[in-house]
């Protein structure tokens, strides 16, 4: 695993900034915000003065109950080798839920949901990730993430489930700080313990972010500074092990690039506060590595193996050159890495089973107001489904900018009202169009120009839909093109 140094995500709005940001050794870009064919210039400028590109993907569902789908799985691996990614990322959550192995309508979440920490969650995660790991050209490394809400039943700490999921499959972790801090606020769950559980060999990279609380719930909003409680995560965990890099996210309510600068500096001084490094991230020899293989943080008080074992001193990596997530897995010849040696393949149809039903039920939960499932706090889906009608309101706004212009002040009221009613049941871009049809089908806004601004957004958007061997349907849609003028 090469070494990264410290880096910022890649957005558009802050994209001139960061190509003259100083000290910027690498950024990441969401997958699924760039099309390979036709990369922003901003990213081929950064590639061709050799700043590495990392995809970092958020729609696959890997913790979902159904494997993955095979176009998404080609869609990052088309975006891995336009980037030239040394890898790619995804998250450990899912992302939607119902459809065959539930028999009920398929649910979009439009956010990242926590996978239940059991056996039956793991099996189904370790295949997922392994059939994720033969489709894509580059090895791949999962995040961690925040959680408003955890199931009932667990059977493994955060760091037991990640530490068996690496072992099991040789996959890299990407450590977010950000959401370990989120997950002690809201759930109570020690980050430090979290530290002292993890595989830290398997580390690809750290991301770190900034949040707020708000009633005694922690949102990581990667909209604001990042905090100090979170820097203070980072350095234990450099105190552990050296990360190979560390990334700063800021999704939106971009500061100056001067207050950017003044966090990627802060954030260097956190890993070197930890001893991770010297002059620069990744590029010293980490302390506390003794030669027998077993190590004890100051901090964690739990007990680590080397990791520097036959490498050359400093490099921080264990034969990188043979084995996979330094020494998790096995390295094939085309640099990804696999299970270790006499993991058997498990028949994971009934856990499937029992993933999709409690998975389905907690969705249904959060996006249709249905009750939620046995022993899952009753006020947190509550909170919880906000955020999601949170986000998807602010996707649609950018991917559909038209909308928050024509509405005005009144579109994010409008957008949530909505979303209460209709889950999300496709891509962002059918959510802004069924949205719109919504407001149109009820006779809304009332400002007659602005509903003839929305009609004529929607006719230049909607296709013509194949006709529908159902009679009834084909009239509902006959109607349908009457009311909304077409």
């Amino acid at each position: 695993m090469q070494r990264l140094g410290t880096g910022i995500g890649w957005r558009p709005e802050i994209a001139d900034a960061v190509e003259r940001m100083p000290g910027v050794d690498w950024v990441e870009v969401v997958a699924e915000n760039v099309c390979p064919a036709h990369l922003p210039e901003s990213l081929r400028r950064l590639r061709e003065r050799g700043v590495t590109v990392v995809p970092h993907g958020v729609s696959l569902g890997l913790g979902g109950a159904e494997r993955p789908d095979e176009g998404r799985l080609r869609a990052l691996a088309e975006r891995a080798e336009a980037l030239g990614a040394p890898l790619v990322t995804e998250h450990i959550a899912f992302v939607r839920a119902g459809g065959p192995l539930t028999a009920s309508d398929r649910l979009e979440a439009g956010h990242l949901l926590p996978v239940p920490r059991t056996r039956d969650g793991l099996d189904v995660l370790c295949e997922n990730v392994r059939i994720a790991q033969e489709a894509l050209p580059v090895p791949l490394a999962v995040e961690n993430i925040a959680a408003l809400l955890s199931w009932p039943d667990e059977e493994l700490t955060e760091g037991q489930f990640l530490y068996e999921l690496a072992d099991r499959t040789g996959v890299r972790l990407l450590i977010d700080v950000a959401n370990l801090h989120t997950n002690h606020v809201n759930q109570g769950e020690d980050p430090a313990k979290a530290l002292a559980e993890l595989p830290l060999e398997a580390i690809a990279y750290v991301h770190v972010a900034g949040g707020f609380e708000r009633d005694g719930v922690w949102h990581d909003s990667h909209a604001h500074p990042v905090p100090r409680p979170v820097l203070d995560i980072l350095t234990d965990l450099a105190s552990r092990v050296r990360p190979p890099g560390v990334l700063l996210e800021r999704d939106e309510n971009f500061p100056d690039p001067a207050e950017l600068e003044h966090e990627l500096e802060a954030i260097r001084e956190a890993v070197l506060r930890g001893g991770a490094g010297d002059e620069k991230l990744g590029g010293g020899v980490r302390r506390s590595v003794n030669a027998g293989g077993v190590n004890r943080s100051d901090s964690g008080g739990g007990v680590r193996r080397s990791v520097s074992g036959g490498g050359a001193e400093g490099d921080g990596m264990r034969g990188a050159e043979d084995t996979g997530a330094d020494g998790v897995g096995p390295r094939d010849g085309g640099g990804r890495v696999g299970p270790r040696e006499g993991e058997a393949a498990r028949d994971t149809r009934g856990a499937r089973q029992r993933l999709a039903l409690g998975q389905t039920a907690l969705l249904s939960a959060l996006v249709a107001g249905t009750p939620a499932p046995q022993g899952v706090d009753r006020g947190r889906p509550g909170g919880q489904a906000r955020a999601p009608a949170a986000k998807r309101a602010d996707v649609v706004a950018k991917v559909a900018p038209e909308l928050p212009v024509v509405l005005g002040s009144g579109y994010r009221a409008a957008f949530l009202a909505y979303a209460q009613r209709h889950p999300m049941r496709g891509g962002y871009r059918r959510d802004a169009m069924e949205f719109v049809e919504s407001l149109l089908l009820a006779g809304r806004p009332q400002d007659a120009a602005a509903r003839r601004e929305l009609r004529a957004w929607w006719r230049e958007r909607s296709g013509p839909a194949p006709r529908h061997h159902r009679p009834a349907v084909r009239a509902a849609r006959a109607a349908r093109r009457v009311l909304l003028g077409r």
